[in-house]
């Protein structure tokens, strides 16, 4: 799922957190070494992103929040902001020389240039909660 996300909508939050879960509190988020990636830059995305996102010559910033079970990658792009939604049981991470996210046929590859280090953490700890929360949903 991916929608615009500049402006809260009870909404759209109500359904995020009926497909992925609520935001971890605070404790948990401290127990945890946090649950946010640091800032990420967008090399390349798939064409559906796209047509969401107009790229002139400035960078795209991205992070990512670990929910309880899946993901939101965040994306900014001037003024506007972007969140798509991922389960765990649909998240598919490759790290090649970039890492890169894909789910549904869409993908984001992120640069390795700023804050590789703290990031690479980052996504040693996702694959560890995406191994430990792999669960698809009872759907009847």
């Amino acid at each position: 799922m991916i929608f615009n996300s500049t402006y809260t909508d009870k909404e759209k939050e109500l359904e995020v957190e009926k497909l992925i879960g609520k935001k971890y509190n605070l404790f948990s988020s401290i127990r945890l070494n946090g649950v946010g990636s640091k800032r990420l830059i967008i090399e390349e995305t798939s064409p559906k992103f796209k047509k969401i996102i107009i790229q002139k010559n400035d960078l795209i910033y991205s992070n990512i929040e670990i929910r309880y079970r899946g993901i939101i990658v965040y994306i900014a792009e001037g003024l506007n902001r972007f969140s798509w939604i991922i389960p765990y049981y649909k998240l598919v991470i490759y790290k090649t020389p970039n890492y890169s996210i894909h789910s549904d046929g869409n993908f984001i590859r992120f640069s390795n240039d700023l804050n590789f280090k703290e990031n690479l953490k980052f996504f040693k700890k996702l694959m560890n909660h995406k191994s430990l929360n792999n669960e698809q949903p009872n759907i009847k």
